[in-house]
């Protein structure tokens, strides 16, 4: 214990040591000042003053040793869920949005990241509250009834509440069409809380609500007929669509909506590290890459060819699963990828054939093809291989500072409109000031190749650029659309994580 005694007319205050090992060195001079400025009235006897209560009632900052304890033990903890919008296990290890970003930070704190997963929402509040954890990561929205009760870091994302309905269902166009209807969503989400404050605009609006059902799977309900509508976060919405393409976005729900870390109250000294930190994580770019890695590739949505992929990974599909395994195997990719790309060429038709006449489930051309020793475009199993031989090749020749997996789509560009342009895009990515290894940069840039005063200057000149950016988010979508179905042959897909 320390003691700080001060003499003033007589009165005597002291301060006993404070829980998380506070030594008499970190002693905050503010609340010395504090002490110091007591009135000298009520004086007759020592007082106590202990986390935060003193004399008289007066209340008194907290001493916040958030950081404090993190230094001390090593690690930072964050709270978060299962879902494929913050942390989960993918072919690589873990990954997801909050994960990287956590990640990242106690890289910056010089400490480890430890993840404690909760059940639902709720869970990880509580947790938070009871001092499981220093940082809430689990899609949390800002809203006004929890910046009463915890802090926020700056916001990495912003989000918009959707409702959603099945196509050829309820097609509620308000907020008012939506009485009569079965509403499920999920309990303890910001979802409720908008719902509760529409009810005095609204006063016959209703809804059910289920903490034994995650936002995902009332998603899946919803396709499945057997609720009529939900409400969901945008960035569920756009995931959830790929594997259900009849659900359907009716009307927004209010307006956009922060998502971002919490903490516990008295965590101030936590919260302004987060913050300078995310302000130079966000001015490299970094937010901005991980946002591409994760939502970059489901901008475009197809209604009618991503129920088509669906139903052609069924029946299709299983024909040439090994084909794609041994190539994949045999060259270095994930046959998912390869499933993914030849879909995007050919619908894994083995007999198709464009006006340009490339052929085959690859669709390769008659150059390609011999280079790589196919003799019969129009067998799968030498396409299939010729293809993935060809991938390689061109992975090869890209310069070694590009890492993945913006090396693995530079390449599927390259593949859909040659490496001459990708190299003028490239190089006019470098006089734009953008990053040509990134393929969120070249994303960017690609399409100018269709504009004259770029393309006029460039050694391989015009080419309709946009192409392959949507090339590339196709193929993206379907492996991702492949790999949810084939994780929900053997578990239950992930959870979605609710605001």
């Amino acid at each position: 214990m320390f003691l700080v005694s001060v003499l003033r007319y007589s009165c005597v205050v002291r301060v006993r040591r404070l829980p998380g090992g506070l030594s008499s060195i970190a002693f905050p001079a503010y609340l010395l000042l504090v002490l110091l400025a007591l009135p000298l009235g009520g004086c007759g006897k020592d007082s106590d003053i202990s986390n935060g209560s003193g004399p008289t009632g007066l209340r008194l900052p907290r001493l916040d040793t958030s950081l404090t304890r993190i230094k001390s033990r090593g690690e930072i903890v964050f709270l978060t869920r299962n879902s494929p919008t913050t942390y989960y296990e993918g072919r690589d290890g873990l990954a997801g949005l909050e994960h990287d970003m956590a990640q990242a930070f106690a890289t910056h704190l010089e400490v480890r990241a430890r993840f404690e997963i909760r059940d639902s929402l709720s869970d990880i509040l509580d947790a938070l509250k009871n001092n499981e954890g220093d940082v809430a990561a689990a899609g949390l929205s800002v809203t006004r009834g929890r910046t009463g009760e915890y802090l926020f870091g700056p916001s990495y994302q912003a989000i918009q509440q959707k409702v959603v309905c099945r196509r050829g269902g309820a097609a509620p166009r308000s907020v008012a069409d939506l009485d009569g209807l079965d509403v499920l969503i999920a309990s303890d989400s910001s979802y409720v809380e908008r719902l509760v404050g529409l009810q005095a605009e609204y006063p016959e609006l209703s809804w059910r609500e289920t903490d034994e059902m995650t936002t995902e799977e009332i998603l899946a309900m919803v396709w499945d007929k057997k609720v009529d509508c939900t409400v969901a976060d945008s960035n569920i919405v756009a995931i959830n669509r790929r594997y259900h393409p009849e659900l359907d976005v009716r009307f927004d729900l209010g307006k956009p909506e922060s998502q971002a870390w919490a903490m516990q109250p008295d965590a101030r000294v936590l919260k302004g590290v987060v913050e300078k930190w995310f302000s130079g994580y966000q001015e490299r770019g970094d937010l901005d890459q991980l946002i591409e890695r994760y939502y970059g590739h489901i901008e475009v949505f197809d209604y009618v060819d991503t129920r088509r992929f669906v139903h052609r990974m069924k029946k299709r599909l299983p024909k040439y699963r090994r084909l794609f395994e041994k190539a994949a195997a045999k060259y270095g990719w994930d046959w998912t990828l390869l499933a993914a790309m030849s879909y995007q060429e050919s619908h894994w038709n083995p007999r198709a054939k464009s006006p340009t006449g490339v052929r085959g489930i690859m669709m390769l051309t008659l150059p390609t093809a011999r280079e790589v020793g196919v003799k019969s475009r129009l067998d799968p199993a030498q396409s299939i291989e010729g293809g993935a031989k060809y991938l390689a090749r061109m992975r090869k020749r890209f310069d070694a500072e590009i890492t993945e997996p913006d090396r693995t789509w530079l390449t599927l560009a390259a593949y859909n409109i040659g490496m001459g342009h990708i190299h003028d895009a490239q190089g006019l990515a470098r006089k734009l000031g953008k990053n040509p290894h990134l393929w969120s940069d070249m994303a960017e840039v690609l399409p100018l190749l269709a504009q004259k005063k770029y393309y006029r200057k460039l050694r391989h000149g015009y080419a309709r650029g946009y192409e392959p950016v949507t090339y590339v988010k196709r193929i993206r979508d379907f492996q991702d659309i492949l790999e949810q179905q084939l994780r929900s042959v053997v578990r239950t897909p992930s959870a979605g994580s609710p605001g």
